[in-house]
This record gives C-alpha cells, structure tokens and sequence, in this order.
C-alpha cells in the first residue's frame, strides 16, 4: 500500500502499485492534462512510471501562459524532439546508424554515423522537420519497455549497430548515461535490464535504446527547430570514428521558440571570433597550433587593462605577486594528484633523451612508457595543468607563523590542457590560457574572512563591468569516491564553508554534487549576458587536502606545527575566456577604458595635419590611446569606418577647429556632440576612462 506525499505534505494512499500519471488524474483533471513526467523522490521520470512503495512525488507539467516552463518540462520536451529528430533522418537516411542523443541548456543533439556517400547539409533541414512535424501531429505514445541483458545485447547486436551495442554494454558495467539497467533504477530488480523507448508501440513502430524519461506522446512537442551540424568523434576520440552532430531545439510554445531563435541570431551577430577578426583582438593559427591564442596590439590591450585593474584590487587586499615556470617535473604534480588524475586532459608528459634512449634499447612499447609514468618509476615534466603546486613550493620554502598568515600568492599563470579538437572555440575553449590565480594559505580561523574578500573581489568585477545578473553554484563531491584525495571530515569543512559563503551573497545559489574538484568543493560564478546566455566565470575552491600531501605546515600560538588552509581563487577563470566573454557581451563596444583605441582623430585635409598633431600629443601625454587617420579620404568614410571598430570618441579636425583651437566631437553611442575646446574634449575623455563609465 504505497503512501504518495506531494510537494504541499497531503499524501494518498493506495492499496496497490499506482502508475503516477493515475495519482495526477486522482487530483484532478486539468493536472492530468497537463502533465509531462513527475520526480519520484527526486528523479526524474516518466508518468507512466508504476510507484510500488512509498514516495514523494512531484509532478512537473507544462506551464500556464504565464508561467515559464521548469527545467525538467524542458528537458522531457527536448529528450523527446531528439528521438523525434533521430527517427525523421533516418526516414530520410535509412542507413544512418545513432550513436547518442541527449538533451542540452537550450536543445538538443543527437550524434549519426550518416551512410557513406550521404550528403548531410542545412539544406536538408526543412525536410528533417517536415517529417519530425508528421510526426508531431500523429501524436504517437512514447512507450517504454525492458528487456533482460542477454536478449537486449542479443536485439542490438542483430540490428548490427555497433554503438548501440557500446552504449548497452557499458550502460551495464555502469560507464555510460544513453541507456540504463532498469537494476540501477530499482534494487528489487535482481536481474539486469536494458530500457527501450517506442515512438508507437514496441516491435513494430520506431525505437531506440534510452534511460528517458520522455513525455507521454509526440504530440506534448509544441515547438521546434533543427538548427545546426557539427563534426564529433565516437567517444570524443578523434582518432575514432567521424560523426555528424544534428543540434535542435524544443518549446513548450511558439513565442519561446521564437525569442530564443531571435537570441541565437543576436548570439551570431555578436559571435567573439568574428567580432575579433573585425577589431583585430586576437588570432587563431594553425602553424602555431590549434587552440593556443595570439593576442594581436589591440587585443593585448584589453587583457593588460584586465590584469592592471584587478592588480590594483590585489594590492587593497595584501596578495604578493610571484612568477612560476610553464613546465614542472612530474614528481610534483604526482604529490598534487594532478598526474594521472587529470591525465586525459593533460598535454603528454615529456622524458629526458637518455632515459628514452634506455627504454628504445630495451625495445620498451609506448604503453610501457606510460605505464612507468604513471606508476613513477621514471620522471619527466608536464606542461603545468596548474598553478598551484608551484605556488605551494613557494610557501613552503620557508616556515611561518600564525603571525604572518594569511600569506596571498597571486600570478597571471599560463596553463596547458589537452581540450579535444571538436570542443575548441575561439577564445572561450583553448588549449592554453592565462588565469589570474591566486593561493591564500590560512588558519581555519581566518577562512571565512579571507573567503569573504574572494567574493567582495568578484563582486567588483562583476559590477564594473555591468554583470549584474549571476547566479552561484557550489560544486560538492560526487558519490564515487575514488574521484576525490583526503578525510571526509576536511571535506565536510571545506564544503560548509563553501555553503556559507555562499550564502552571504544574497543570490541565486544551488548545490552540485559531482561538480568538485579532486581535491576540494569550489564556488563558481555563472553570469548572464546582455542576452540572457550564461556563462561560468570565475571560482573560488577551499582545500583541507594539497597541504596534507605537501606537508605544509606554520607554528601556531602554542609553538606547534599545524596545516594551513588552502584557497583557491580566479575572478575572471582565464583571461582568454573572459575577454571572448566581454567582446561578445559589449558586442564589440567596449567601456571606453577598456577600448583598444579610445579617440581617433581626423583632419579634414592634409592642411590639418599639424593642428590633428597636436591634439594626439595632448591626448596621448594625459594617457588616451588616441591614433590619427591621416589618410587622403573623405571625412564621412573616416567616421564610418571609425563606428565600425567601435572607437568610442571621434575627434574630427578642420579650417575651422585649428584657428579656434576647438575639435567636433562625436561619439560612438550618440553621435555628434557639436564643437568644444581642446581641453573640454581631454576632460570628458579622461573622466570616462576613470570612471569606467561603460558608455562613451
């Protein structure tokens, strides 16, 4: 007889298992109408799920014209677009075989291995969604089925899809989410069990192995959109098989369908990389190497003005500046557990001549290489994933007091990962990146305060830069323990003093389990755009565990060694990240102290060059990056062009303003602002860029 307690504390009781799409329709009718799953004592799952013993329920329905819908009816909407999608191809590409198709953010993809041959454009997708509308309209039922191991892989391996077969097999040894044993989900089951979703009914309408969950039918889909291809690799291995991802999106409604396709046609207009190509901010080259940036004059500038900014904020606070290698000798970051821990995401290690001299005379193989590395038996170096082992050398080459701590290692450290080829993304997903790193080493009493500075410096940040509208996750462990290094106890600290932190914010703030570090919780910062994308930026990580394996250690007040508190801190994350955030989220137009030119100057005619000169002298000794346009053409092409490179002031200079020693001034946002002295121009410049006012 299983009690069924809702969200308001009511319960119901029933006298046998009970699908939970019949407890909404005992509640009422329009509840029943519009339901589109339920959670059961916090998982998400299908409303026709049979609830065999006590539990809460929640269920999760399509939202009122008022309403916005809940993450949960999205991700059952789009979950169910994505079969939708997959089943209207392979209508078109009988031969096209489905590797995996999850729900994202804002959509959906599912990954194909399309037939040989196949040419698969955006061409195809008013056919794709022709069909996926057919579809749609039939209102089919999505219905699940299980089936036991043997018989399921037996089904999979007859219909000759090697990676559904994958996606079984390693659903059952537990390494993979597309589809899951129903033993997983109900630990009365004692056999293990594969999970199927039929658009229609089993056997004999379209399926596909799945976890779900899914809405009930087709027809729960009010709106969508194919809107993408991209290349990806089985396994995100490049060197495996080539597929084709297929991106679509899913509302519970045709005028959120058509904001978020206007806030994707926004996102393209204000796309960083060609916003950067245009402005000239940075470069991507293939002969230095996929994923590594060069920051061009411009670009550079905005970084430096970045880093001079919160260099000053370093100073208010204490922080110690210090300059750290790009390499480091794996022993070091063996003690850290950053090698082989994060080994996948690490550039390879590199050894010494003679050692792989040795290993070649001994006819050693590349995988007995590796192995010895990671067992330690021989050393190399790495390109350091991180900062913070050198950091920690640094604090313990010398003994302190409690009397000196907390002692504030800030650098502008350049890190290395190996980010897969499909993932890279201009400036936003890199290779190597710059983080503005900071480790505070602490007493466990001085851990709130110095928390507390982390997050009134981003605070800072954010609000100079008119990111206002941020939300807070604090990342905590995960249920597989051997993901993480230290005590429960430090971590049981570490993460309550995440959460309180946290929580002396006053904002928007959840918990993610999994979401840590290996060796402590962590505060991230994600902020919304001028858009309404989001975007994580910036962390803050509290570690109880790297000054245990590095022995660290200061004299307390009663003349005993004890370990400090580590804190790891990056406001801006990267700064090749956070600058392809900027550009994207000013479009280009950037606060004036931060423009890579802040006034161009521009005589009429060759015979106001003397006069353009002198007004460059004066902008330039009162610190305004100021250039001259001295070419021979007319002044409307020099201020269009000047609008087109977002130039905040333009100084325009002819017969008239050199005899008065006055400048026509306008400027990017409102245009001509009429005659003024030289010195009035120079006041008005220079008071916009002290102010870091965001508009010109």
């Amino acid at each position: 007889m299983p009690v069924i307690t809702l969200p308001d504390g009511s319960t119901r009781t029933y006298d046998q298992p009970v699908p939970a799409s019949k407890v909404a329709a005992d509640i009422g009718p329009g509840l029943a109408k519009a339901s589109l799953g339920v959670r059961i004592n916090g998982v998400l799952r299908d409303l026709a799920t049979v609830i065999e013993e006590d539990s809460k329920l929640q269920i999760v329905t399509e939202p009122k014209a008022s309403q916005k819908p809940t993450d949960d009816a999205l991700f059952l909407v789009r979950h169910t677009c994505a079969h939708v999608m997959a089943e209207a191809i392979q209508q078109i590409w009988p031969g096209a075989q489905l590797v995996y198709g999850p729900p994202t953010d804002d959509g959906f993809y599912y990954d194909i291995r399309f037939p040989d041959g196949a040419a698969v454009s955006s061409k195809e997708f008013e056919e794709i969604e022709k069909r996926m509308a057919a579809i749609i309209a039939a209102d089919k039922p999505i219905t699940r089925y299980e089936m036991a191991d043997e018989p399921a892989l037996a089904k999979l391996h007859k219909e000759g899809n090697k990676y559904k077969v994958d996606n079984a097999t390693r659903a059952l040894e537990g390494k993979s989410p597309s589809a899951m044993s129903s033993a997983m989900m109900n630990p009365a089951t004692r056999s293990r069990r594969l999970s199927f979703y039929a658009t229609g009914q089993p056997g004999k309408d379209w399926e596909d192995l799945c976890s779900g969950p899914h809405v009930p039918s087709t027809g729960r889909i009010r709106a969508f959109k194919v809107t993408s291809l991209a290349s990806s690799y089985w396994h995100g291995d490049e060197k495996s098989d080539r597929l084709t991802r297929v991106y679509g999106t899913a509302f519970l409604s045709k005028d959120a369908l058509d904001a978020h396709l206007k806030q994707l046609e926004e996102a393209r207009e204000r796309d960083h990389r060609v916003i950067g190509k245009k402005l000239g901010l940075f470069l991507l080259d293939e002969m230095v190497g996929p994923g590594l940036i060069l920051w061009t004059p411009a670009g550079a500038v905005i970084r430096q003005e970045l880093q001079n900014f919160i260099s000053a904020e370093l100073k208010k606070q204490g922080y110690l500046q210090v300059f750290t290698p790009h390499i480091g000798k794996l022993d070091l970051y063996r003690t850290s557990g950053h090698y082989p821990y994060y080994a996948e995401s690490q550039y390879p290690p590199f050894v010494e001549r003679e050692t792989l001299a040795g290993m070649a005379s001994e006819k050693s193989t590349c995988a007995e290489l590796v192995h010895r590395l990671e067992g330690g038996n021989i050393d190399g170096y790495l390109l350091k994933p991180m900062n913070c082992p050198h950091h920690i050398r640094i604090f313990a080459s010398q003994r302190y007091s409690y009397r000196d701590l907390p002692i504030r290692l800030a650098e502008f450290g350049t890190v290395y990962r190996w980010e897969q080829s499909g993932e890279l993304n201009g400036m936003v997903r890199v290779r190597g990146f710059t983080q503005d790193d900071a480790h505070l080493f602490c007493t466990e009493d001085q851990l709130s305060q110095e928390l507390h500075g982390c997050l009134t410096l981003v605070k800072t940040i954010f609000s100079t830069l008119n990111m206002t509208d941020y939300r807070v996750r604090v990342g905590l462990r995960g249920p597989d323990s051997s993901k993480y290094v230290g005590k429960p106890e430090n971590w049981d600290k570490a993460e309550q003093a995440c959460r309180n932190a946290a929580a002396t914010l006053g904002i928007r703030s959840t918990d993610e389990p999994g979401e840590a570090a290996f060796y402590g919780p962590k505060i991230d910062f994600v902020v919304k755009d001028v858009i309404g994308r989001e975007w994580q930026l910036g962390t803050i990580q509290v570690d109880y565990n790297l000054p245990e394996r590095f022995d660290l250690g200061y004299v307390g007040s009663d003349n005993q060694l004890h370990r400090p508190v580590i804190i790891h801190r990056a406001p801006f994350g990267s700064m090749e990240r956070f600058c392809g955030v900027l550009i994207e989220h000013f479009a280009g137009n950037f606060p004036v102290w931060l423009s890579p030119v802040q006034a161009q100057v521009m005589p009429i005619s060759e015979k106001h060059h003397d006069y353009a000169q002198k007004l460059i002298a004066a902008l330039r000794e009162t610190g305004v990056r100021a250039e001259l346009d001295a070419r021979n053409e007319k002044i409307g092409l020099k201020i269009r062009e000047a609008q087109l490179q977002k130039v905040p002031y333009m100084l325009v200079v002819g017969e008239k303003e050199a005899a008065s020693g006055m400048v026509s001034l306008r400027t990017r946002k409102e245009g001509d602002q009429g005659s003024l002295s030289m010195e009035a121009v120079l006041a008005r410049i220079t008071a916009a860029i002290q102010s870091r006012r965001l508009e010109a």
